[in-house]
């Protein structure tokens, strides 16, 4: 399982997890598509937000392996913001390639993009 270094481990102050420490033996936990309600808590939104910018300021808009990236943060993200960049893709796989839909994430978090990857 490849850990993305320097990617943050959490949201500051909360317990909303972004990366896991050590695979887990029984294998990865499958991403899954969640849906995302309008009436969901002020703390998830600020959770996705801060999320979907670490994986811009990471990443930009190349593939990146699954790695040590949270499954579940990634559930909330999948299938809209975050896309699979290989076909075929299994979701139960920490070396699975994954890529960040700019243009869906501009539309979802507008405020995430007033800077340029890698700064």
């Amino acid at each position: 399982m490849l850990k993305h270094r320097g990617f943050p481990g959490r949201l500051a102050s909360t317990d909303f997890q972004f990366t896991i420490r050590r695979a887990n033996p029984k294998g990865a936990t499958p991403i899954i598509r969640r849906e995302r309600f309008a009436d969901r808590r002020p703390a998830d939104r600020r959770a996705d937000t801060a999320f979907v910018r670490a994986l811009w300021e990471h990443f930009g808009d190349q593939p990146f392996e699954r790695g040590n990236l949270d499954a579940g943060r990634l559930s909330w993200l999948f299938g809209r913001e975050v896309k699979p960049a290989e076909d075929p893709f299994d979701p139960a796989d920490y070396g699975a390639l994954l890529v960040l839909d700019v243009d869906a994430a501009r539309a979802s978090f507008p405020d995430v993009f007033d800077v340029e990857p890698g700064q």
